[in-house]
């Protein structure tokens, strides 16, 4: 290190030097990534009880940080990459994004304006435009038409931009008081918090009945605009789930789109979950009526092998959502900007500041190809597939919601309290790791294949626990 100037700053050399090892220590966490368990086994407040009290004064060795992270990080984490991870939802890490990460990191530059790195705007919005033609997206989504894609952190972000572009177009600054969103009662929470986010009240969002399949019924969504309209109400934002989070449910997207636009409202389809499977030309009739969509937005961190943070984020029209959200004091004026040549990403996010959050998608795509990304999302359904055609034959478990794609919903004949049992016991095993939600009021046990390092041997090792522990 040197320190001749202030601070001991670490010279290339070190950073070649130290870079070497903790790469190696990554490549060894996911060799030995299978034979852990899947989740920590940890009591709350152990983590801070192995470390000092107060920072140290002096600088520490890097090997002493490495080692802390075996001594104390991984036995404290829950491990997402596991092949037995098949909670919640999966999420991706492959080895290109990584060390796309590392190099964004590296860089540390700012992509706010195009003029604070050219690249960072550039490349993202190319990468958007690739994905769009990779998911068969409608040419109203492409950076050459009037709207264009950005990559937000996550689809929480995507829904707030939603609302907040439909809200800028429904009414201006406001007031907002007589503005409604609309969506399913099987939605993620984030749409919930998106409307007190933005401003509204939470009795300004109405839940949408679901049918059998737990997608929303577009005629209670009809009834629901139509009596708000005849109450002097103003229906803003419709959001459609292109796979909800508890079962994948899958929102008529079409239907809702018709009566989105009788009424003028913004629909925004959220495709987080199941975004993913339009890679795959056989399933695009999942997303049917995307074209009459206002913005849609998908998760290249759940199922595309991107690490956290990534989701992609489209509009048909960007104008809303740069009015809504554009604000230039004085030190960010730009002669780019003023030419209204360029795209500013900022004006398409809530926060001013993004990192080069393109660089490890572009990173991916081009290591995988497109027929290596749908390999493996084809892989992932019909490994959940043959999972589900298991349970569906055995005597005492009964599949809770249909399962087009790679999420299984399944629970015990003998009823809830058999169902948390059986969860519980595969959670105990240390091997498998699964989570659950209600449908229809009934505990369901939810099985989400998706990670890189899962294969078909650990999903046939799930399927012997599930089968011995029922």
């Amino acid at each position: 290190m040197d320190a001749t100037d202030g601070a001991a700053h670490w010279t290339p050399d070190d950073l070649r030097r130290y870079g070497h090892a903790a790469v190696e220590w990554a490549a060894r966490y996911l060799e030995t990534l299978e034979a852990r368990p899947v989740t920590s086994e940890v009591e709350p407040g152990w983590v801070r009880d192995q470390l000092p009290p107060s920072p140290p004064e002096a600088p520490e060795a890097f090997e002493d940080l490495l080692a802390d992270l075996d001594r104390v990080v991984t036995p404290a984490l829950s491990h997402w990459q596991h092949p037995g991870w098949f909670a919640y939802f999966p999420t991706g890490a492959s080895g290109p994004s990584v060390l796309a990460d590392l190099i964004s990191s590296t860089l540390g530059v700012q992509g706010m304006l195009w003029s604070t790195s050219p690249a960072v705007t550039e490349l993202e919005t190319h990468v958007l435009d690739w994905m769009a033609e990779l998911l068969g997206l409608p040419e109203r989504f492409r950076s050459t038409a009037a709207g264009g894609g950005v990559i937000q952190d996550s689809a929480s972000s995507a829904t707030l931009c939603a609302l907040v572009a439909a809200r800028w177009r429904a009414a201006g600054d406001g007031p907002f008081d007589r503005l409604r969103v609309y969506t399913s009662g099987q939605a993620h929470s984030s749409v919930e918090k998106a409307v007190r986010v933005a401003g509204l009240h939470p009795d300004q969002l109405r839940l949408v009945d679901v049918d059998d399949a737990f997608a929303a019924r577009p005629e209670h969504l009809a009834e629901l605009m139509a009596a708000d309209a005849a109450a002097g109400l103003v229906p803003t934002l419709v959001v459609a789930n292109l796979g909800t989070t508890s079962s994948t449910a899958l929102d008529p997207v079409g239907a809702m789109a018709d009566v989105a636009a009788e009424h003028g409202a913004w629909l925004h389809v959220d495709g987080a979950h199941a975004g993913a499977h339009l890679l795959l030309p056989e399933l695009r009739w999942i997303a049917d009526g995307l074209d009459r969509a206002d913005s849609f937005c998908m998760n290249p961190h759940k199922r595309l092998l991107t690490n956290f943070d990534c989701d992609c984020f489209w509009v048909a029209d960007r104008q809303p959502l740069v009015a809504a959200l554009s604000v230039l004091p004085e030190y960010l004026r730009n002669a780019a900007t003023e030419s209204g040549a360029v795209i500013d990403y900022r004006d398409w996010q809530i926060p001013l500041g993004r990192r080069f959050r393109a660089l490890k998608l572009w990173f991916v795509i081009r290591s995988y190809g497109a027929e290596g990304l749908r390999r493996h999302v084809r892989h992932q359904t019909a490994l959940a597939q043959d999972l589900a055609a298991r349970i569906a034959a055995h005597p005492r478990l009964e599949l809770s919601a249909p399962h087009p794609l790679d999420l299984v919903c399944f629970h015990h004949v003998d009823g809830d309290e058999a169902s948390e049992a059986l969860l519980t016991r595969l959670n105990a095993t240390g091997r498998v790791f699964l989570t659950h939600t209600r449908l229809d009021g009934r505990f369901v046990l939810r099985v989400a294949v998706g990670t890189q390092a899962t294969e078909a041997r650990h999903v046939d090792a799930l399927w012997a626990l599930i089968d011995e522990l029922a």
